[in-house]
């Protein structure tokens, strides 16, 4: 055997999503990082052994805007232009691929960290060292570093250590939640195996093992959902171990699901129900995705009421929008629903207190771990908000080492730090600003080729039937005066049309009603009807206007979407519980653009609006937040620029661009859903930077076939007092779209 001892500043245990994107943001900042996995391949329940899809804020289409930025966003776009089929293997190189572009990164995989040395009194431990055996190579290594990452998901780092931890369901008095249980037990949720199968064109017998469950003996049939064809997470449903300890009896949790899977295949292939002659089983899972074990005490428990409030805490460094899901213990052979959820009315934010731990002076946490109640982390354990808080950790651990703190002493003293640096790498928050002393930017003045100022979608594709409420979504700036829509009307006939307010800047609902008008209609087609709504908001929101159901009633749809324009279908009020009499409203669920994605209704603002104008690049925001916050420019089909220029000449070596790559579009790694374009079309494709220079443009910089949101260009010392950013090409859209401009 060969014992080894090595130093970094950081060692972060545990390669899921959160423990890359930890050690990627952290070496990203000049740390020097060693990055742990005791399996082959990173991505965790990600990756291939295990291959759930990644979800995270969007929930499956159900927030809006609410695609991670950041690390996880980089890797989701990337896998979108290189694995549009979502192959596992791809996507597991995209993982690796992110790990390995980074110098300051050592990765050892296969590595089991069972070992660590811990000093101190119980209330202020401090991690030494962590060791790790090495399997295959006959290595055990000892790493020793200031700050310590426990991103293993299950916490045996933490709970070596003597972290304070919670395990189970925490009584409702303990935090006055609504949906935990009245006692505390141990019960948590499940584990899952899943399976693919693949049709290979002529008829394949299947003989079931002998260890096979006979799922007809069983509530399975009768309360899953089971087809033909489906595969993959389609059975996230396959889940068991809620009622027992999910580490410590993994193995017999593995063999139950194994069971259970055999059993549900042949159910399927020899049952004589199903048309499955051709289909075989490809690949069958052998690590369970465990969802949840131990979750640390941190400074802050984020809980239940934090989530559904949407709680705006000051420390916020990461945001989530997955409902709160939570499963009944018995998994799979239950009676119950396979899950309920519990969805709060946008973006909910994470504060930087759950991220390190409240006895262990130098560990933060990330992942399904943090510092939340069980019910909270109902929502928090999707596997990109996983990650996001995994960056946010990565950040907190380089300022603490560059600064000589302990966690808690960098919240309490320098918590800006940690959150602008966030803001600087276009991380997940919603709502907060620049506001680094050091970008040169945002003391410029800002122009541009052209500006669009005047929201219209004027091209018909698509007759839309009025069976239900239907919702448009767009930016006022000042006020908003009157609207018209395209209609075809089979009789004279009056629409009811309202406009609302959202009620907070990261919500896409009707919240407040602010107007409301009956129109008078005349039978005819396509008529471009006027309806006088006056609104005069205290500042610039989003109006949501309600189109009430009227089946004598059809709007045109378009096939051009208009960035800050969202268009919404009324639905039922979902199902949370069965067992509740009155279901809570959900406002969010019940307002869905699911099948209008892309696809808004034609009309138009009659008012000018201000919402892109040139000067949006310097604002402070670089995501949606109550409006778009981007410069676009009109579509007229040639080059277009934007504009810096300085009452006199500055030094600079680094410029930062950040493009649109509409954070409302769901991505997807694996097979799930299939996006159409292979690159989001409003980002820019061509574009170059260039100075002036005695009163001549030279170029600093030309980019071809850029698919990236985020752009940073280093270069050597120059001085000037303009520059501009050109974009030749985008990669479909007709406006250039530019949401923030950093110059260092």
């Amino acid at each position: 055997m060969k014992y080894e001892t090595v130093e970094s500043d950081i060692t972060v245990i545990g390669g899921g999503l959160a423990g890359v994107c930890a050690a990627v943001s952290a070496a990203r900042l000049g740390k020097t990082v060693f990055l742990i996995q005791n399996r082959p391949v990173l991505g965790g329940n990600s990756s291939s052994e295990v291959r759930v899809w990644v979800s995270g804020a969007n929930a499956v289409g159900t927030q809006r805007y609410a695609r991670e930025t950041g690390i996880m966003g980089e890797m989701l776009v990337e896998n979108q232009y290189r694995n549009p089929e979502g192959n596992p293997y791809y996507w597991d190189l995209i993982v690796y691929e992110t790990v390995y572009n980074e110098p300051n990164i050592t990765l050892h995989l296969n590595t089991d960290v069972h070992e660590v040395e811990a000093t101190g009194e119980n209330d202020n431990r401090v991690i030494q060292s962590v060791t790790g055996w090495m399997m295959g190579s006959e290595r055990k290594i000892t790493y020793k570093s200031e700050v310590f990452l426990d991103c293993t998901g299950d916490g045996l780092v933490g709970f070596l250590a003597g972290a304070e931890f919670k395990l189970g369901r925490e009584a409702r008095h303990e935090y006055d939640e609504e949906w935990a249980p009245e006692e505390a037990d141990n019960i948590t949720l499940g584990s899952t195996i899943l399976f693919y199968t693949k049709d290979i064109g002529t008829p394949v017998k299947y003989v079931a093992p002998a260890f096979a469950r006979d799922i007809t003996q069983t509530l399975i049939p009768e309360k899953r959902i089971i087809r033909t064809g489906d595969s993959g997470c389609y059975y996230w449903w396959i889940e068991w171990g809620g009622e027992m300890d999910t580490v410590h009896q993994n193995e017999a949790i593995r063999d139950e699901l194994w069971a259970a899977i055999y059993g549900i295949w042949d159910y399927i292939k020899n049952s004589g129900k199903f048309d499955a002659d051709n289909l075989v089983l490809e690949w069958v899972g052998s690590v369970p995705g465990k969802r949840e074990y131990r979750r640390f005490v941190g400074d802050y428990m984020l809980n239940q009421n934090d989530i559904i409030s949407q709680r705006p805490f000051d420390d916020r460094i990461a945001f989530g929008g997955w409902s709160i899901d939570l499963h009944p213990p018995k998994g799979m052979y239950t009676g119950e629903n396979a899950s309920k959820h519990l969805f709060p009315d946008g973006l909910y934010h994470i504060p930087f207190r759950s991220l390190y731990s409240r006895n262990v002076s130098n560990m933060f946490m990330a992942g399904r771990n943090i510092s939340a109640t069980h019910v909270a982390f109902g929502t928090t354990r999707v596997m990109a908000t996983c990650a996001v808080m995994g960056e946010a950790a990565g950040v907190g651990a380089a300022l603490c080492v560059e600064k000589q703190l302990t966690p808690r002493e960098l919240y309490e003293n320098h918590f800006k730090s940690v959150q602008q640096t966030l803001l600087k790498q276009d991380a997940s928050i919603i709502g907060a600003r620049n506001e680094d002393e050091r970008d040169q930017a945002k003391l410029a003045k800002i122009s541009a080729s052209s500006t669009y100022q005047k929201i219209a979608i004027n091209t018909p594709a698509e007759l839309y039937s009025l069976k239900n409420d239907v919702g448009i979504l767009f930016p006022v700036d000042q006020k908003l005066t009157s609207i018209e829509l395209l209609v075809d009307a089979t009789i004279k006939t009056e629409a009811i049309i309202e406009v609302w307010d959202t009620g907070r800047g990261e919500n896409y609902i009707p919240r407040t009603l602010q107007n409301e008008r009956k129109v008078t209609i005349p039978k005819g087609e396509k008529q471009w009807i006027t309806v006088n709504i006056p609104w005069t908001p205290n500042e610039e929101q989003n109006a949501f206007i309600v189109i009430k159901e009227n089946e004598q009633l059809a709007l045109w749809k378009s096939k051009q979407p208009l960035s800050g324009v969202l268009t919404f279908e009324k639905g039922d009020i979902a199902i949370v519980d069965p067992n509740l009499s009155q279901q809570p409203e959900q406002l969010v669920v019940q307002w869905s653009m699911k099948n209008l994605t892309r696809q808004p209704f034609c009309f138009r603002v009659n008012d000018p609006i201000g919402t892109y104008l040139p000067d949006k690049v310097i604002n402070g925001y670089h995501r949606p937040f109550g409006s778009p916050h981007m410069w676009m420019s009109e579509p007229n089909g040639q080059e277009e620029w934007i504009e810096l220029t300085w009452d006199k000449p500055i030094q600079m070596d680094e410029i930062h661009l950040t493009f649109n790559d509409d954070v409302n579009e769901y991505l997807i790694n694996l097979h799930f859903l299939k996006t159409e374009f292979d690159i989001m079309p409003e980002l820019v494709a061509n574009y170059r930077i260039e100075m002036n220079l005695d009163g001549q443009w030279q170029t600093l910089d030309s980019i071809k076939s850029n698919r990236k949101r985020k752009c940073v260009h280093h270069f050597e010392t120059f001085t000037t007092d303009k520059i501009r950013v050109v974009i030749e090409e985008t990669n479909g859209s007709k406006h250039a779209e530019l949401i923030e401009v950093r110059v260092y």
